[in-house]
C-alpha cells in the first residue's frame, strides 16, 4: 500500500473539520468523538476559542467545511468541556444536519509524544481567507512536558486555532495520526520588534478522557468543569500577553 502524502492526507480529514463562530471569536474545530446509539457528537477546539461564549452563555455556530452546511447551538442545547491550563475544549452537541464521518480520527498515543525533527501539519481558517480550509506545516522544534505542547517551526494564523495538527502514519490503517491542536503563534520580540517565531500546539492527551463517549447530552452537561473564571478580554480590550499570541 502506497504511503500517504500530504494532498491525501488533507483530503481524509476535510469530513472531520468545521468552522466554529461566536459572537466575539472564531477558530476552527475537528470530530473528536461519536456516541454508538445517538446523534450526539464531540468537536475538539482549542479553548480560547469557546471559553468567553461559554461562560457568557452566547449562542456557537458550527459550519461543516465538507457540506456546507451549518447550525447555531445555543446553551441549552451543548455541553462544552474546557481544560484552559492546557488550552483544550470540546463542544458536545446534536450534529443535526452536520454529516460528520463515523468514526472519529486517531489520536497518538497517551502519555508518549514525536521527538524533535517530525514534521507535523495543521489545517484552519485564517482570518486572511476565512472561507478557505488552509494547509501549514513544520518541524517539531521542542517538546514542553510541563505544558503539554509542541513548539512548531512553522506559522499559524488568526483563526487557525483549534485546527487539528497531524503526522503522516508509517504503517497501513489511519492515514494520519492526530497529534494535538494549534493553540497560539509565538513571535519573536527579542529585538523589540516582531520576527517569525513558533506556533504552539497542544497535544491531545485531554481528549484521550473522552473516549469513553457520552450517552446522552445531559450526561455530557454532568461533566461540565465547575467555578470556570471569567476568561481574558479580547486584544484591544485590555488583553494581556497571552491574548495576543493566540491565532483566533
Amino acid at each position: 500500500m502506497p504511503e500517504t502524502n500530504w494532498p491525501q492526507a488533507v483530503e481524509h480529514l476535510r469530513p472531520h473539520i468545521v468552522r466554529i463562530s461566536t459572537p466575539s471569536n472564531s477558530g476552527t474545530g475537528f470530530l473528536i468523538s461519536n456516541t454508538s446509539n445517538s446523534n450526539i457528537c464531540g468537536v475538539a477546539t482549542a479553548a480560547h476559542v469557546v471559553d468567553h461564549a461559554h461562560y457568557w452563555e452566547e449562542p456557537i455556530r458550527i459550519d461543516h467545511e465538507g457540506s456546507g452546511n451549518s447550525i447555531v447551538i445555543r446553551r441549552d442545547a451543548r455541553a462544552v468541556l474546557l481544560d484552559t491550563i492546557r488550552d483544550t475544549a470540546a463542544i458536545i452537541f446534536d450534529r443535526g444536519q452536520l454529516p460528520l464521518p463515523s468514526s472519529p480520527l486517531t489520536l497518538a498515543p497517551k502519555d508518549k509524544y514525536f521527538k524533535v525533527g517530525n514534521e507535523l501539519a495543521w489545517l484552519g481558517f485564517p482570518a486572511v481567507s476565512s472561507a478557505n480550509l488552509c494547509f501549514f506545516s513544520g518541524r517539531v522544534s521542542a517538546w514542553l512536558e510541563r505544558q503539554s505542547a509542541y513548539l512548531v517551526d512553522g506559522v499559524a494564523i488568526n483563526g487557525v486555532s483549534g485546527g487539528p495538527a497531524f503526522f503522516l502514519a508509517p504503517e497501513e490503517g489511519a492515514p494520519v495520526i492526530l497529534v494535538g491542536v494549534v493553540s497560539a503563534y509565538v513571535p519573536n520580540r527579542a529585538t523589540g520588534g516582531e520576527l517569525p517565531g513558533l506556533s504552539v500546539v497542544r497535544d491531545v492527551s485531554h481528549f484521550h478522557e473522552l473516549a469513553p463517549t457520552f450517552a446522552s447530552l445531559d450526561q455530557a452537561r454532568e461533566a461540565e468543569p465547575t467555578n470556570q473564571p471569567e476568561p481574558p478580554k479580547p486584544v484591544g480590550e485590555g488583553g494581556g500577553e497571552a491574548a495576543r499570541r493566540r491565532t483566533s
